[in-house]
């Protein structure tokens, strides 16, 4: 609904600040988050897991089974409703005010951000009460206890750990995760290149991750992490760190999308003090859920 008591050009305003608002050519998530577009009301996504290793051909048929795992996501409603007087809008000289009422609408890039951020932090929670659920295989995202139905590998699968940050732990959680097998028993082999850290932890982060030499010996051995990326976000816990396989075209966080953020309705209200009032709401559906758990390892203490 868009009043016809509201000045066209404060609903253009909101609109174009709206869609114009500069963002990121690669938002702040990318690394370790996807997002999918939704075209219903809940929906089961449906993966086949990794494609059957080639057998040696014996002379007779021989079929493989792919192992299909599900995962139903239902998105949530998301709104900011802010207004603007009519004498403050009449009084503000610098345009100021029209401008922060029409920021209201970009902080849904930020929150999107901020939730994938905290979606991976809290991984660990149990299922009941993590607010993004658990993985597809029922269990917490970070759990010892992983274990494809049908797979053939049948050894549980563990992606937490529980030690500080430093190089030595850096380097036994990657070793560990580096043995991650697919449900078809083979290595993923993933390239664990992304280090996201707490702002307690960014200077342990950058030791490790810009330092050619070891940082914690004094006889320079050569540091083989020398490189490897960071994200420092506050939505970690202050003792969590977690290692990303970044580079894979699947991350370890699914940002279901239902309906993007807009301008869904203006309106005055004469009868507000003030002059009146002029209200925006913006609106968007989404929610954040867990991928494949062998995308991420976190270590927390």
């Amino acid at each position: 609904m868009i009043s016809g008591n509201v000045p066209n050009h404060l609903v253009v305003a909101a609109r174009t600040g709206f869609l114009t608002t500069a963002l990121p050519a690669v938002p702040t998530y990318a690394p370790i988050a996807s997002m999918i577009m939704m075209d219903a009301k809940s929906q089961t996504l449906v993966d086949l897991g990794n494609a059957p290793m080639p057998l040696r051909n014996r002379g007779k048929f021989q079929v493989q089974d792919f192992i299909e795992k599900t995962l139903t996501v239902t998105p949530l409603d998301w709104d900011i409703t802010v207004f603007i007087s009519h004498n403050a809008l009449k009084d503000d000289r610098t345009g100021d005010l029209d401008r922060k009422v029409r920021s209201a609408g970009s902080n849904f890039q930020r929150h999107i951000s901020q939730q994938a951020f905290k979606a991976l932090n809290d991984g660990d929670t149990a299922v009941a009460s993590c607010d993004f659920g658990g993985c597809y295989d029922g269990l917490p995202f970070y759990s010892a206890l992983h274990i494809d139905n049908g797979a053939a590998y049948q050894t549980a699968q563990d992606n937490i750990s529980t030690y500080a940050l430093s190089l030595d732990n850096l380097e036994t959680v990657l070793v560990a995760s580096k043995g991650f097998k697919d449900d078809q028993g083979e290595y993923c082999d993933y390239n664990y290149d992304l280090l996201v850290v707490p702002p307690a932890y960014q200077r342990i982060a950058a030791n490790i991750c810009r330092n050619n030499d070891a940082y914690d010996t004094a006889n320079r051995e050569v540091n083989p992490y020398a490189g490897m990326k960071y994200i420092v976000s506050p939505k970690l816990d202050s003792s969590a760190w977690v290692l990303v396989a970044s580079s894979e075209t699947a991350k370890p966080i699914i940002i279901a999308m239902r309906e993007s953020p807009n301008l869904q309705s203006a309106w005055f209200d004469p009868e507000a003090a003030d002059g009146g009032r002029y209200y925006f709401k913006f609106y968007a559906r989404y929610q954040h859920f867990y991928g494949d758990y062998r995308l991420a390892h976190q270590g927390n203490t």
